[in-house]
Parts: C-alpha cells; sequence; structure tokens
C-alpha cells in the first residue's frame, strides 16, 4: 500500500518549510502547483519528480527548482527518503510564525515565546460554571 509522506511544517519569519519522510519506496506526494518558483531540498534517498508528466530521477543531497504553475510530484524511490519544501510566504503580510516547541533548543529561546504566540493564535478556553 503506497502512502502520503509523514510531513511536518515550520514557519518562521515568512520562510515555510515543510518536511516529508517517505517511508517506502513509492510513496508520493500528491500533484500540485504553486502560483511562485520554489525549492525542494532532497536530503536524504532517491526521489522522482514527475513535472507535467516528465519524470526526473534525483538522489540526495540535492536542491531541485520547480517553476512557477507547473504541476509536480514527488515519488520516493527509496525508502526512508526526506525532503524539504522552502520557499517564502508571498502574501505581502507577515504571517503567524508556527513552531513547535520541542524543536527549540533550551538555551536558544525562551519558551515563554512560544507560549505567547500560541495563545495569540489559539482563543482562551472557554470558563464554565455550575
Amino acid at each position: 500500500m503506497l502512502n502520503y509522506p509523514s510531513s511536518k511544517i515550520s514557519l518562521v519569519a515568512n520562510t515555510w518549510i515543510k518536511q516529508m519522510q517517505f517511508a517506502k519506496a513509492g510513496d508520493f506526494n500528491p500533484g500540485h502547483k504553486h502560483l511562485f518558483d520554489h525549492q525542494t531540498l532532497l536530503a536524504k534517498g532517491k526521489a522522482a519528480v514527475v513535472v507535467e508528466g516528465k519524470e526526473t530521477i534525483f538522489t540526495a543531497p540535492t536542491i531541485i527548482f520547480i517553476k512557477a504553475g507547473y504541476e509536480h510530484t514527488i515519488i520516493a524511490k527509496e525508502d526512508d527518503t526526506i525532503c524539504y519544501c522552502i520557499h517564502a510566504i508571498r502574501d505581502g503580510d507577515r504571517v503567524q510564525d508556527i513552531i513547535d516547541p520541542a524543536d527549540i533548543p533550551e538555551s536558544g529561546m525562551p519558551y515563554r515565546f512560544v507560549e505567547e504566540a500560541v495563545n495569540e493564535i489559539l482563543p482562551a478556553p472557554k470558563q464554565y460554571t455550575e
């Protein structure tokens, strides 16, 4: 059975990074297109990138360039293939950072910042009284 990759997303200072880990050869990220050029860093393994029906095989480590407006699909050619889609957010406004607290070194940034950011995004829990 083929599956989508497991994904993890980070968004800091308008830079989007989507980590995709393909457990098995044949697992794939579904075809899609963007309104902008972007890069995919193939960090581990081997992947086919299908653009407008034409397949190219890449071996890590390498950076893959995808032109704006082109339908593309990534298919793992080896088990445990890992790649990262990296691009700027282009909506004209700064968007809220998305940070997994587990990815922040203890001495790198106070956790309070992360908690404050989450509190700005999520509404306060409702208070119930009996």
